[in-house]
């Protein structure tokens, strides 16, 4: 027998020369990378230093000019130094911003102040910001200090303009942008600024002028607030008129800005059919003047029935109809629209085929604002009447006191479960229950179960009072709500807030329920109440959302097919005082709200 052996020569194969390949390229993209990056290092560090020596030259620069002519161009105190200069240093162009302000010292009493200062400009200070657009990751570099003149200061003859900015809750804005600029001299003085952590910017030694500083304060997501001339044929009579300087006096102005919200409009049929190119009128109840809305806009709906309005401040807005082919029957939630900071608030406007003659009746309640539904509406001339039922509107609960338990919403004193909160001491109140004598810091409770009837749209969550103690501490009382389709899935309940996740909360009251809840038909919410101190407490007295089924508009029927003339409105609903007067109906569609009193 003879044995063969076959040698075979190895090889590299198709498959191993491309894992080799893929391993060699991820080893040379990551060398490349950490290559790349470490001359990028390098190169944020030269433009650091070139910024810094910049910045550093430019403050030298002010600390050995003649004390006066600290300044900035055009601004206040009127200087040489530019307010933006474009400079090169190391064959890198670089953005120079100086600003100068006059500091009044406490030493010798301050403007306005016990001792007053006559002579409030004791110091100056000096900011030089360098900032580069084309280096890339470089963050602006940001010199300051304070100038001291060489000889003693004179009695001044000029005055300061203080410059005071908040939001909708009163709390002050930081860094917020005051456009200052004299408008009563042929010299212009133009001052651009922020303001600082107290929301405040103080110019001193500021020339004295009449009605001579137009100010306008913004921020980036903000609403705008501004000064005006008075006088002027469109607005005669400013609220606020552009600020007087008096000598050695100190003017203060305040300003309102929040964040922008948005509106979300949509023009249906009482049967939810879209209806396209809806024309109305929006208009502000804010005033820049003697009867001048800050906002009036015209607004038409797409073809698809739906009008959105970003950048919009808050306020409370009222809508009108002017279309030539379609009226107003309802609108959810009731006019006026309240719009928080912030916040997308959904619009629903239901229209009818427009008539001669229409009459649309809101019936709200007194001590709520919101919409009754159930009340009958009833319009009578010569011996003929309408009659008219309101849709449901509002859902509210005022007592606790019945105890937990209740699974569905039957008992109105009663609610599903709570921790840490006290409902007896003050019957029809939610408050934090005490351990001797200090409140808990926290509690919740979660209501029974609301069965609207059917599908719904959910509007607004709203709850009383509106405020609560300071020493409670920030959103010392919040909500969230959740919602099911069917009773089967009531058994579980996902609460969210305001973005429709389970992280955020309703803090404000008014504020529009998430869009994700609409189409369910059961609700419930849960309160949150909370403090910072153990010797006071939070509460809440009323609790309500609004809602619509279908398309029906809550608290609002409309009488169409009138004629001119004095008609009988008759509204009553059990447990409220009955409405009965005369009213005349003019031309056009119109809008009547009747209040009820319980």
């Amino acid at each position: 027998m003879k044995f063969h052996t076959s040698h075979f020569s190895r090889a590299f194969t198709l498959v191993e020369v491309i894992v080799g390949a893929a391993v060699f390229l991820l080893v040379s993209l990551a060398a490349y990378q950490a290559y790349i990056g470490l001359f990028h290092i390098i190169d944020l560090g030269q433009y650091r230093v070139l910024a810094v020596s910049l910045a550093n030259e430019q403050f030298e620069i002010a600390r050995n000019m003649p004390y006066v002519d600290v300044g900035v161009q055009g601004s206040i105190p009127l200087g040489k130094i530019p307010h933006i200069q474009n400079l090169t240093r190391g064959g890198i162009p670089f953005v120079v911003t100086s600003i100068v302000r006059n500091i009044d010292l406490a030493f010798d009493g301050t403007i306005g102040g016990a001792p007053n200062d006559l002579s409030p400009a004791d110091n100056k200070l000096v900011e030089v910001t360098v900032s580069c657009t084309g280096c890339r990751d470089m963050t602006p570099v940001t010199l300051s200090g304070q100038i001291a003149p060489k000889n003693l200061e004179t009695a001044s003859t000029n005055g300061a303009l203080f410059v005071r900015v908040f939001d909708a809750n009163g709390q002050p804005i930081q860094n917020a942008s005051v456009h200052v600029v004299n408008v009563a001299t042929t010299t212009t003085i133009v001052i651009d600024d922020v303001t600082d952590a107290n929301g405040m910017l103080q110019l001193v030694d500021v020339p004295p002028g009449n009605m001579a500083y137009r100010i306008t304060v913004s921020k980036n997501g903000y609403s705008t607030d501004r000064t005006y001339q008075s006088g002027v044929p469109s607005n005669p009579f400013p609220q606020k008129i552009d600020a007087t300087v008096l000598v050695q006096q100190v003017t203060q102005i305040s300003f309102a800005i929040d964040l922008l919200g948005s509106f979300n409009f949509a023009s249906v049929t009482p049967l939810c059919t879209p209806v396209g190119n809806f024309h109305f009128g929006l208009i502000g109840s804010k005033e820049i003047g003697d009867s001048v809305p800050k906002y009036t806009s015209a607004v038409t709906t797409s073809v698809n029935g739906i009008a959105n309005l970003p950048f919009m401040e808050w306020d409370t807005y009222t809508a009108a109809p002017t279309d030539t082919v379609y009226d107003l029957a309802g609108i959810n939630p009731l006019n006026p629209i309240i719009l928080n900071p912030g916040s997308a608030q959904n619009v629903q406007l239901v229209v009818l085929p427009k008539d001669p003659k229409s009459i649309v009746v809101t019936v709200k309640d007194t001590a709520t604002l919101l919409p009754l539904s159930g009340a009958m509406v009833t319009l009578t001339r010569s011996g003929s009447s309408d009659a008219q039922v309101t849709g449901k509107g509002f859902i509210n609960q005022t007592d606790w006191s019945g105890g937990t338990g209740q699974a569905d919403y039957s008992n109105a004193t009663k609610y599903w479960n709570s921790t840490g909160v006290d409902l007896t001491t003050n019957p029809g109140e939610i408050r934090l229950s005490q351990t001797f004598g200090s409140y808990v810091s926290m509690g919740t409770l979660e209501s029974s179960t609301f069965n609207t009837g059917s599908p719904s749209n959910f509007y607004t969550l709203t709850w009383s009072p509106t405020d609560a103690p300071l020493l409670a501490g920030i959103d010392s009382v919040r909500f969230q709500v959740a919602s099911n389709a069917t009773v089967t899935a009531t058994t579980t309940w996902n609460f969210t807030g305001p973005n429709g996740t389970a992280s955020t909360y309703y803090a404000t009251s008014s504020s529009p329920i998430h869009a994700s809840h609409n189409g369910n038909q059961f609700f419930r919410y849960k309160a949150y109440l909370s403090t910072a101190t153990a010797t006071v407490t939070p509460s809440v007295s009323d609790v309500a959302f609004t809602f619509t089924t279908s398309c029906t508009p809550p608290g609002q029927v409309i009488f169409s097919g009138l004629t001119t003339g004095v008609y009988r409105l008759t509204v009553s609903l059990a447990g409220y005082s009955t409405f009965d007067q005369d009213i005349t109906v003019g031309l056009g569609w119109e809008e009547l709200t009747i209040g009820m009193a319980p």
